[in-house]
């Protein structure tokens, strides 16, 4: 449905939706015949959740289609990636409270490993900490453009931003990650005549950046990806009628959820402080979304046994969450990051609703192939989850006469 239609449709009750999303959640097994990583994690808390509400496995944008981190959240939260498209930069910039201008052009950057030709061995400097970044960022601030201004921000770990603000700029621009290892990073491109200017200015900030951070190993290149300019949306709140509240430790879900106009709220690095933080604010809002990180960066290392156990760690904390007597609860991923492929990939994400109103299926385990025969259907659209949450909280009207 159009948001227009959901807008008429919505009315307002007292009722509690939490959206909790597991990032890279879906998994595949080690070996053929064997368990993905929710399957191998021991589950008590999701499991109970899938017995008594409903299950199934979504496709985050299109079938067959490997999505980034933002177009995978704007997914379930109800907007539709092919047709609201942004870049990794502006999501950086309002993950960490960057006051993005919208003639701004942002790119999220990666500090990053080289070798002495120059090819990428790492994209992600080994993980450096934020406090390594934060000097980092110091030494790249200084660098001043032909034209305007740009400013260089760290985010989180190996994560840092590039701002460009000036006249005529563009976010037309090519990354310059190549996302491969064992190559050179990519040249400064621009993909439209209008971003000629823009790609000058980037060039210019990538050869400075090379020249000073070469004696900085791990950490002696940059990579940029997610060049864009901040949109002007619908707003979540808007669009369902309800106080919408993020909690979210890592700037980039934060800068999401604050781009849909949702409530960003304070919380520490770990899922039980986000726990506390949604406790802490459960009278104040009627729609949370609660993310879980970690998960997702163990498949991206490879590390199959250590996202199982990140699994189990956000299982431990579902009591904490039914103790408040939520109306919906919705569990799902944004996409999943197989730890054999160590990336995002595009196979379905499993997903589970649970609500006082819920139609319940078979399904009695969160995992892959259960919810392949779960009631939501093995391949449905993410963007379906809002629409299907906010019905089970009674908060949408009867459609026609």
């Amino acid at each position: 449905m159009e948001f227009d239609d959901i807008r008429a449709l919505v009315k307002k009750n007292d009722s509690k939706i939490v959206l909790m999303v597991i990032d890279g959640l879906g998994g595949l097994p080690q070996s053929p015949g064997g368990k993905t990583e929710l399957e191998t994690a021991k589950t008590p808390g999701l499991n109970q959740l899938a017995k008594e509400g409903i299950c199934g496995l979504h496709e985050p944008v299109r079938p067959g289609i490997t999505p980034g981190s933002g177009p995978a959240h704007l997914g379930v939260f109800g907007y539709d990636p092919i047709k609201f498209r942004v870049g990794r930069g502006v999501l950086a910039a309002l993950g960490i409270g960057f006051d993005l201008k919208h003639a701004d052009v942002a790119a999220r950057g990666n500090f990053c490993t080289v070798d002495q030709d120059g090819r990428v061995t790492d994209r992600r400097a080994g993980r450096i900490p934020t406090e390594t970044n934060e000097k980092l960022c110091k030494i790249l601030s200084d660098i001043k453009p032909s034209d305007g201004e740009i400013f260089v921000r760290p985010v989180k770990e190996y994560r840092f931003l590039v701002v460009i603000r000036g006249e005529n700029l563009s976010g037309d621009i090519a990354d310059t990650d190549p996302q491969a290892t064992g190559v050179e990073p990519l040249a400064v491109t621009p993909l439209s005549e209008k971003a000629g200017k823009t790609a000058r200015l980037v060039t210019e900030f990538t050869d400075q950046a090379r020249q000073r951070l070469a004696g900085h190993a791990p950490a002696n290149m940059a990579l940029m990806r997610g060049f864009s300019q901040r949109p002007d949306w619908p707003a979540f709140p808007d669009i369902f009628g309800v106080r919408a509240a993020a909690i979210a430790a890592y700037p980039m879900y934060r800068g999401v959820a604050s781009l849909v106009g949702m409530d960003v709220l304070k919380t520490g690095d770990h899922v039980e402080d986000e726990f506390a933080t949604l406790e802490q604010h459960w009278r104040d809002y009627d729609f949370f979304y609660l993310h879980v990180k970690k998960t997702d960066s163990a498949g991206e290392d490879g590390d199959f046994n250590r996202k199982v156990k990140l699994i189990e760690e956000a299982d431990a904390l579902i009591p904490r969450l039914r103790n408040l007597n939520p109306d919906v609860v919705v569990v799902t991923g944004d996409h999943s990051t197989p730890s054999m492929m160590k990336s995002h990939s595009w196979h379905p994400v499993p997903a589970l609703l649970w609500s006082k109103n819920c139609r319940t299926d078979a399904v009695a385990q969160f995992g892959e192939q259960a919810c392949l025969s779960g009631a939501l259907g093995a391949r449905f659209p993410a963007i379906d989850l809002m629409p299907l949450a906010m019905a089970n909280a009674h908060r949408l009207e009867k459609f026609g006469a």
